[in-house]
């Protein structure tokens, strides 16, 4: 595996990387990669904060700014717009400039425009701080698979994966009472500008502590000789700067398990997306709960698609452990999570609410199971090109950002009611369950050369 360094001069990361290959027997392995993955875990959380909070402020912010379900679809869509379309681009500059530098770029940015949210006062002000949003959110997860790669082993890749990915759920679990709380008190407004300043002030953390394995001073030559494990066949260099090709982006796209795992992605977004944008509005008007209410109920789902999303991922690194191949280790939990994720359907047939509570904490639970898209990424990406692989994946896989509030929206606008918006995203749910099945094909690394 190759690694991009920085901040050390090239005899340093000579040494250290044939310190690699001379491991004296018994050295005691560092684990310099968990403090690593405590930065993405927590650096997810942030994004995720950043990008799902208008769906807490949105019963009190339509009332104030005056704005209709059907534009409100519009106006949660936004942020996917520029989200995907920067997805190509966002990934180039990964892999340019490497993970510490892009990563403090984006979430500077990102919650700057989030802080920006709390001083609209019209629709085209809030159109805007969406796209900005999108826009610079953009190369994230491509770092987030990006630093998986080259910090843990291919045994630990989902573990690491469902760990930080668990941070989309965690932050709105545990603090939906308090971001309920402080609009309740405070409004709408404060909620942005608070989230904003959180996220300024984790970038100098991440700006801090970050570092690349070899210039990792935690991490000793027995933990880098187990993060390159298999692939350990050639010293580590410098990633070399690829120069961008739409030949190249098509050559990634037709290959199947690429397009596979996308479609895969976009079905397993599709359910995500509700609960983070139209989820607090559904239980408002749909359930007709109170903000106390919605703020306690709220959690439940997050919590179990935490658990979900960590399950998923120790499950699947358990059955590559037990010697199962990739293709049954990494798709049995993201197929079963997909099919159980299609269960949210079922809360349109009953009235209590706890027990409709339940029904999609359980779908949420599934579709958290299935949120280990990032680990295939890393499994199948070409070495050179684990940012534009990325990037292509999270432009597919995002276009469910785009697609899903839009139709609700249009849905809630035109029938009064959530039943045929809860109908599609079941459908979806099993679609994407049926490419994993019948598309995806071997668990690979791409080579475009063969």
């Amino acid at each position: 595996m190759s690694y991009t360094s920085q901040g050390a001069g090239s005899q340093g990361v000579e040494a250290r990387a044939e310190g690699v290959t001379s491991v004296a027997a018994g050295t005691k392995r560092s684990n310099a990669r968990y403090k690593i993955l405590a930065l993405l875990a927590i650096g997810t959380m942030i994004n995720y904060l950043d990008r799902t909070v208008l769906g807490v402020a949105a019963p009190q912010l339509t009332k104030e700014l005056g704005l209709s379900a059907a534009v409100m679809g519009i106006v949660f869509s936004m942020f996917s717009w520029s989200y995907v379309l920067a997805q190509v681009p966002g990934g180039m500059f990964l892999d340019r400039v490497g993970s510490k530098v892009t990563y403090y770029l984006a979430m500077t940015l990102w919650s700057i425009c989030t802080l920006a949210h709390g001083l609209v006062t019209g629709l085209s002000g809030l159109i805007a701080c969406r796209l900005g949003l999108g826009l610079v959110e953009a190369p994230c997860f491509p770092v987030n698979s990006r630093v998986v790669a080259t910090w843990f082993p291919q045994t630990e890749r989902a573990m690491a994966t469902g760990t930080y990915t668990v941070g989309e759920y965690i932050g709105l679990a545990f603090f939906s009472p308090v971001l309920f709380a402080i609009t309740g008190a405070f409004g709408w407004r404060v909620l942005f500008i608070t989230v904003g300043v959180a996220g300024v002030l984790f970038g100098l953390v991440w700006w801090r502590f970050y570092r690349e394995p070899q210039d990792h001073p935690g991490a000793n030559a027995a933990e880098l000789a187990y993060i390159r494990g298999d692939e350990a066949a050639a010293p580590a260099v410098a990633v070399e700067r690829q120069p961008f090709s739409w030949k190249t982006v098509g050559q990634l796209i037709r290959r199947r398990q690429l397009l596979g795992i996308c479609i895969g992605q976009f079905a397993g977004n599709s359910t995500l997306v509700f609960f983070l944008t139209w989820f607090p509005t559904y239980l408002a008007t749909e359930r007709h709960m109170g903000w106390l209410k919605i703020g306690f109920f709220a959690i439940l789902p997050f919590i179990a698609a935490s658990v979900g999303v960590m399950f998923g991922g120790s499950l699947s690194d358990w059955l590559l452990r037990r010697g199962l191949s990739a293709n049954v280790a990494r798709k049995l939990p993201i197929i079963a999570g997909l099919l159980g994720a299609s269960s949210i359907v079922a809360a349109n047939y009953v009235d209590n609410n706890a027990i409709v509570i339940a029904i999609l904490s359980v779908a949420f639970f599934a579709q958290g199971m299935a949120a280990l898209g990032w680990t295939l990424v890393s499994d199948i990406a070409p070495k050179h090109l684990l940012g534009l692989t990325g990037g292509i994946f999270n432009f597919a896989a995002n276009l469910a950002g785009i697609v899903t509030p839009l139709v609700i929206g249009f849905i809630v606008a035109a029938t009064g009611s959530f039943v045929w918006a809860l109908t599609l995203i079941g459908a979806i749910a099993i679609v994407g369950a049926l490419s994993y099945i019948f598309v995806v094909g071997d668990i690979k690394r791409i080579d475009l050369a063969s």
